[in-house]
């Protein structure tokens, strides 16, 4: 890129609104100059409830994120997520016309159009159309077929879809703030911008994003994406169990989460209680440690299960050279690491979004990974477009056209 650019990513997530603002420099280098972040209300399970009280939590993490960063926001990057998100994979095939054998822009962008000619519901509208492979008269490996001779492009695509009106009213909510969305980006697919390298991905790894409300993956195979989606469960059901196994106020049963949970069964002894103080109208009471760790692991435990049962059914873990990348704010839960080990039966690894300059305690936190993707998937795009490849799509989902 010629000039340095400012873009922002922001994450609407179950527990948190996180606004993060980059600059993009001149040697590709990204410098995040302010985060602004807000506890999410009127969300669940990453999905708008309430317009108006979202719309506010909306406001102060823009706000905050502003101060810090010295800069106006009116253009954002959206992430979106959701139990309704799906994924498949498709090839698409073209001829070119009897008169040219040289494959130009309107060939590639034809052959993703018939990549993207599968019935899919009615109320679902395409959000992502990733290029996994080209081929030219067979011939596979071929990076940029534009100017390339042959007959026929043939071409493989990760292609993410959801319901149209979800994806619309988080749009919205945005929107009315007077917020320009630049563009819509899949949560999962955000992130593993900034976790997986590219030799994650040519071995294959698996990403899972455990947030709030919902766990997000993404899976990647011969440096493609292969695999995606979102599971329905996040840190907030682990809190919800804890309330009602523990009869505990919520704000309680976070707190003792975060600050005394762990996923590994057994490591407690026999009268290893935390005590509750009274406080606010709260009874105080003591909870047994192998009691709340208990609570903690089998929803844990049930959401990599059912994770691991969706990728068993797409043929994906076997294909995981590299094993599993653990990002999100729940992969902070002590634990975690050696069940999700022993659930998949494979290496895995925590990490965060790694070799970005500017606010430290924004990028060395997992939570940020989407927020701070959405920045990176940003600078791709910029690349891609200065690179004569087609640019962003800003369907009629953004700009409001039907």
């Amino acid at each position: 890129m010629a000039r340095e650019e400012i873009v922002v990513g922001m994450e609407i997530g179950t527990s948190k609104v996180c606004v993060v603002v980059g600059e993009i420099k001149s040697d590709r280098s990204i410098k995040i100059v302010g985060v602004g972040e807000a506890a999410s209300r009127g969300v669940r399970k990453g999905e708008i409830v309430d317009f108006d009280i979202c719309g506010k939590c909306i406001r102060e993490a823009v706000v905050e994120a502003e101060e810090k960063s010295d800069v106006l926001i009116k253009n954002i990057y959206l992430g979106i997520t959701g139990a309704h998100m799906e994924s498949f994979n498709s090839r698409g095939v073209h001829s070119l016309p009897d008169d040219r054998d040289e494959i130009g822009p309107e060939d590639v962008e034809a052959v993703q159009e018939k990549a993207r000619d599968i019935s899919v519901s009615s109320q679902n509208s395409f959000v992502h159309t990733i290029l996994q492979h080209y081929y030219v008269d067979g011939n596979e490996g071929v990076i940029n077929p534009i100017g390339m001779f042959g007959r026929t492009l043939e071409a493989d695509f990760h292609i993410v879809h959801g319901v149209t009106s979800r994806i619309k009213n988080i749009i919205r909510c945005v929107k009315q703030l007077d917020l320009e969305v630049e563009d819509i980006v899949f949560n999962p697919y955000a992130a593993a911008q900034v976790v997986l390298d590219p030799q994650h991905k040519t071995i294959g790894a698996l990403m899972i994003d455990m947030g709030g409300g919902t766990t997000g993956y993404m899976a990647y195979v011969d440096g493609a994406a292969k695999h995606s989606g979102v599971l329905g469960l996040g840190g907030d059901h682990i809190t919800n169990d804890l309330s009602i196994g523990l009869r505990i106020p919520m704000a309680k049963a976070e707190k003792l989460k975060i600050e005394h949970g762990c996923v590994t069964l057994g490591n407690s002894g026999a009268g290893d209680v935390i005590s509750l103080r009274d406080e606010h109208g709260f009874a105080g009471r003591e909870i047994e440690r192998e009691t709340l760790n208990t609570i903690i692991h089998l929803r844990v435990r049930e959401t990599l299960e059912l994770l691991k049962k969706r990728l068993i059914n797409e043929n994906v873990l076997d294909l995981l050279g590299a094993g599993i990348v653990l990002t999100g704010g729940s992969s902070m839960l002590r634990g975690v690491k050696n069940l999700a080990e022993e659930v998949f039966g494979l290496p895995v690894q925590l990490t965060r979004p790694p070799n970005l300059a500017g606010n430290v305690s924004a990028f060395e936190n997992p939570k940020y990974s989407t927020a701070i993707g959405l920045v990176k998937w940003a600078q791709a795009t910029f690349e891609l477009e200065n690179k004569g490849f087609f640019g962003r799509i800003r369907d009629w989902l953004v700009s409001g056209r039907k």
